[in-house]
């Protein structure tokens, strides 16, 4: 996959679908890289007639990591008493600069989890830059909304493992408190996908660094209060990880937007929702 420097790093990214077509750039989540968006809903949304852009973002993938500002304190950032080595506004940046670097002037900007928090931000900072705007399983940065339930929080804080078995066994555990409950678990699938994460670049130290910059970052309601472009809000009604009032009170903080709550559905995209997924999207683009 290419690289470009932009915004003082470099950005590992990827092209699917004819360059002549409207882009859409694809925001990823916490610690989650660019193959995280699964090659065969990216491929839908070529289909439908968009050139998809895929990126890992900063500390995570092959792009830039931050290994110099060391291993943070997640439980001290929590109390606001561990510095943040970047915020979510840096990370929104690091997306401007990568459309940039590629010579576009705008796309639809879509993204999930910690993605929809930088979407959100792209579109505050560099609202010239988001034709419309898809916030997925995300919330505003107001801590009385969209906060992980107890069992969900207790996986972002707990150890990590560093071999392939025990991140894969982790993963089942996870998704009995984060997937969701209305869709087959496929073991198959999420062993080759952790498997591939893992090869490609495993980096837990900066999913770490990661969570302190949402941690750190200020709510976002105020400025989500002005936006303008045409905005969708999805969000699962299952979300442990992020409670289901986070997309809420995102689609009431933005005017006009509308809310997609999906039945059923926790923390992921299940497969079986591609099609549809990409068909609400494509409508939403050509809002």
């Amino acid at each position: 996959m290419p690289s470009v420097k932009a915004n003082g790093i470099t950005i590992e990214y990827d092209l699917t679908g004819d360059p002549a077509d409207p882009p859409v750039l694809l925001v990823m989540g916490l610690g989650a890289q660019l193959i995280a968006w699964d090659d065969d809903f990216v491929a839908l949304l070529a289909e439908r007639g968009y050139h998809v852009i895929r990126y890992d973002n900063r500390d995570v993938g092959l792009s830039t990591w931050f290994d110099e500002a060391g291993v943070p304190d997640v439980a001290a950032a929590m109390t606001g008493e561990a510095p943040a080595a970047y915020l979510l506004p840096d990370m929104a940046d690091d997306a401007a600069g990568l459309l940039d670097a590629l010579g576009i002037e705008s796309a639809h900007v879509v993204g999930a989890s910690m993605g929809g928090m930088i979407a959100q931000s792209i579109a505050i900072r560099h609202p010239e830059k988001a034709r419309t705007l898809t916030s997925i399983m995300s919330t505003t940065g107001d801590r009385s909304v969209g906060m992980p339930h107890e069992e969900a929080m207790a996986l972002l804080v707990g150890p990590v493992p560093t071999d392939l078995e025990g991140v894969i066994e982790a993963a089942k555990k996870g998704w009995t408190v984060t997937g969701s409950p209305g869709y087959p678990f496929d073991e198959e699938r999420m062993r080759a996908n952790i498997s591939a994460a893992f090869n490609r670049a495993f980096h837990p130290e900066g999913t770490a660094r990661q969570l302190v910059a949402i941690l750190a970052s200020p709510d976002r309601t105020p400025e989500l209060r002005k936006l303008t472009m045409p905005t969708l809000v999805i969000h699962g009604d299952a979300d442990t990880l992020v409670d289901p009032s986070g997309g809420r009170a995102t689609a009431d903080a933005i005017p006009g937007a509308s809310l997609w709550m999906l039945e059923g559905v926790g923390h992921d995209l299940p497969v079986a929702l591609h099609e549809e997924l990409a068909d609400r999207l494509a409508s939403h683009f050509s809002s």
